[in-house]
């Protein structure tokens, strides 16, 4: 086995509670999207994310109130769109500032990655969300800042993650072969596609006891971060 020298994790279910995200962050989001639009659209950001969602959606013309009808129709659909994702992006990074959100961490994998970081371990996150919601979770964490022990964050502007040339692109944006590099997910077909292009990988099953680890068919299963740092970085 190749020496693992960085890893590579997912967040939703991984180092975050699903319902952090889907019980907290997109009902934050959905029910702040519709004003937020309203009074900052002539901002910069907001103003290309709302010509990209028309685009995107075949909206003719500069019609706010039929994109923002669009926009929350794929926030029903949990539609991953660039634009939505910047501007939930924007509505968090306000909460966040004001103190109303506070990302959620589990207790063992802020711990962990700390001591991975300690130890000289590259790290990096790669997330469906976008980058600012990911430095956000990690930046304004419940568990402190968590952001600076990351050298990078990939969203899926690098691909999608259940294709294994995304794997392959960050192997190489890190100038690593992807073989020194652990991957770690709930998802099953992430998981998949990070070993199909040559990362080391573990699936994280939350539903299991934290110590757990198990060889599984597809992959290693570990019930938290701790049994993945025995096995890879006992000293």
């Amino acid at each position: 086995m190749t020496t693992v020298r960085a890893v590579v994790t997912d967040i939703e279910g991984t180092t975050t509670p699903l319902a952090f995200v889907h019980e907290v962050l997109f009902p934050y989001a959905r029910a702040r999207l519709v004003r937020f639009v309203t009074e900052n659209e002539a901002d910069g950001q907001v103003a290309a994310a709302l010509a990209a969602a028309r685009e995107l959606g075949g909206i003719e013309g500069a019609d706010t109130d039929a994109t923002v009808r669009l926009l929350l129709s794929w926030l029903d659909e949990d539609r991953k769109a660039g634009p939505l994702k910047l501007l939930q992006g924007l509505i968090w990074r306000k909460g966040y500032e004001e103190g109303v959100l506070k990302g959620e961490v589990y207790e063992d994998a802020a711990a962990v990655l700390r001591r991975w970081h300690d130890r000289g371990l590259r790290l990096f996150v790669y997330s469906s969300g976008s980058e600012e919601a990911q430095r956000l979770i990690f930046g304004c964490s419940d568990k402190g800042d968590l952001a600076p022990l990351f050298e990078g964050f990939f969203d899926t502007r690098i691909g999608a993650k259940t294709e294994s040339g995304s794997y392959r692109a960050i192997a190489e944006t890190a100038g690593l072969d992807a073989g020194a590099m652990l991957f770690l997910s709930d998802h099953a077909g992430e998981i998949a596609a990070a070993r199909e292009a040559g990362m080391q990988v573990v699936q994280i099953d939350r539903a299991l006891n934290r110590d757990s680890w198990s060889e599984g068919a597809g992959a290693p299963v570990a019930g938290s971060f701790d049994p993945v740092d025995r096995r890879f970085f006992a000293e």
